[in-house]
């Protein structure tokens, strides 16, 4: 297995499954192009390098430019650069492409990897919802004539999974169901200590591992986990994340604390990721500021100030709603491959040692 991702034309020349798996990857970025297409959106590209590493919790690889003298940051998402082009005008924009992020490396992470990001002006959270629902199980119906798709997430020899990606699909709220099967009230002062607090015992309560710093973010993280994403079988939202754990989207118009989030699960993995865009740049400097004290806490994937940023909100983003797409993933799913080294055509690997 190793010499065929090290050497992966050899893999090719050998093996017609991977050569169909390659294929079918062409396909999931080739619909999903086509629909946003259709539906209005323009394509555009973004800089892989930037100045601050934005748009996403994750941890960057830092590159150094000689003639500038100074260091960037490989891409961690698209993001800030896409919603300035909405501000700037163009109402509907999507960009297929690489991310880098300086984390770990297993079945479902590589170091870079690929995403569709999509943003939609005049749109809300239910609206984009609505259309990932659209565009997921209409490319599956068409890429694999059905709805429902047998999947084995512990390799080819062990027992198959159905996953159901016929539409409509569940829609969970994050804070009341952990609320739920814990049989308590949570507070939604969750930028409060005495929030994290309350979060903290209830973890420790659990035995539940969450490795400083225990951070109300990172708690609710893992309960989530604990209680929500790990039961996860088949295509459902998780919805309203609270305000902490989501520093650029738009606060809820009617439940104190959380905000107009959902995340896509399938097999108890993130797929998608999107939001109502937070577009107050008063309220977008305050997360900013709140991150950058979770950075100083030690929280190496907390955000940064992006000063240029907030300027650009000041010019006015129009309400407006979007969507990150885990590419790498998805194809997983569809050509039944629980290793994302499979569906990478050249995925990172550790050196080999010399003799």
């Amino acid at each position: 297995q190793e010499t065929r991702y090290r050497k992966r034309y050899l893999d090719l020349m050998i093996n017609e499954d991977v050569r169909k798996t390659f294929r079918l990857r062409s396909a999931v970025t080739n619909y999903m192009r086509r629909y946003l297409q259709e539906k209005g959106f323009l394509e555009v590209e973004t800089p892989m390098m930037n100045a601050i590493a934005g748009g996403a919790s994750a941890k960057p690889f830092i590159t150094r430019h000689n003639e500038l003298d100074m260091d960037l940051y490989m891409r961690i998402a698209p993001e800030l650069y896409l919603k300035q082009l909405v501000i700037g005008g163009l109402d509907r924009v999507f960009e297929i492409g690489r991310n880098f992020r300086n984390e770990g490396i297993d079945l479902t992470h590589n170091p870079e990897f690929t995403t569709c990001e999509f943003y939609m002006a005049y749109a809300d959270y239910d609206q984009m919802m609505n259309l990932t629902e659209e565009l997921i199980s209409g490319m599956v119906l068409e890429l694999t004539g059905g709805y429902v798709i047998e999947y084995h997430p512990n390799g080819p020899e062990k027992d198959a999974v159905s996953i159901d990606f016929t539409p409509p699909w569940p829609r969970i709220s994050m804070v009341e169901e952990i609320e739920k099967h814990t049989g308590k009230s949570l507070p939604r002062n969750f930028e409060d200590e005495s929030a994290r607090e309350v979060l903290d015992d209830l973890v420790k309560s659990l035995r539940l591992d969450c490795p400083a710093p225990r951070t109300a973010p990172r708690l609710l993280d893992k309960l989530c986990g604990h209680f929500i994403e790990d039961h996860i079988v088949s295509p459902t939202f998780i919805i309203e994340h609270p305000q902490v754990m989501s520093p650029l989207a738009k606060w809820h118009r009617s439940k104190e604390g959380l905000t107009e989030r959902f995340e896509m699960f399938v097999m108890g993995k993130e797929l998608c990721n999107a939001y109502t865009e937070l577009n107050d740049p008063e309220r977008q400097l305050a997360c900013f500021q709140d991150q950058a004290v979770a950075k100083s806490q030690g929280d190496e994937e907390a955000q940064n100030v992006d000063q240029g940023f907030v300027i650009a909100l000041e010019h006015g983003l129009p309400p407006t709603g979007g969507c990150g797409c885990g590419i790498d993933r998805l194809v997983m799913l569809l050509a039944d491959k629980n290793n994302i080294k499979e569906v990478i055509l050249f995925p990172a690997m550790k050196p080999q040692p010399t003799d």
